[in-house]
């Protein structure tokens, strides 16, 4: 069997999310990842270098994922609502099913107590506000959100309701909770 450097790497990144970097093993990952424990050092160095890396590949998935979904919606407040109504997707899942967003289960876990981390878990936020803020922009250009807004603090606004959704959704909030949250998100808006 040929070794596949992506496939070790998505499946170490799936691991992560669903277990959270500390309740973590090496065992978990070298058999995710189907290596001997010589290959993993080899070609990751360690957990926390395997872990810096998954998140970088979350948060690149992420902002791919985000910017055609903008790009296909061509309307700022549409697309606001379908990445906070996201969440409600999840709620439909079994409660052990719920992962939650890895950024934001990462802060939770433990990003005050390492810098590199937090740095990851940073830019990551920044990087989904700088859409968010993009989304803001197009919907008041369109007249959708209120002019009135800052598109800077309303992009801290989102992120902090979607941080909020994905932590309700994880501690067991139905679909209809999770709509009720998002309409006043909305209404917030405009």
């Amino acid at each position: 069997m040929t070794y596949d450097p992506d496939a070790a790497l998505d499946a170490a990144l799936e691991v992560f999310w669903s277990q959270g970097y500390e309740a973590t093993s090496l065992q978990d990952l070298l058999t995710a990842m189907d290596l001997s424990k010589s290959s993993f050092y080899q070609a990751f160095g360690s957990k926390k270098e395997l872990f810096l890396r998954c998140m970088g590949r979350y948060r690149q998935r992420i902002g791919t994922r985000l910017r055609k979904l903008l790009d296909e919606r061509k309307s700022g407040l549409a697309f606001i609502e379908t990445v906070l109504l996201s969440s409600a997707n999840e709620s439909r899942q079994p409660l052990e099913l719920r992962r939650g967003c890895l950024l934001m289960n990462t802060a939770s876990e433990f990003a005050q107590k390492d810098r590199e981390i937090a740095l990851h878990v940073a830019n990551g936020f920044e990087g989904l506000r700088t859409i968010l803020i993009e989304a803001v922009r197009l919907g008041q250009a369109a007249g959708e959100i209120a002019a009135s807004l800052d598109p800077g603090q309303a992009g801290s606004y989102l992120i902090s309701t979607l941080g909020g959704l994905k932590t309700v959704v994880k501690g067991g909030a139905d679909e209809q909770q999770v709509r009720e949250i998002v309409a006043v998100a909305l209404r917030a808006l405009r």
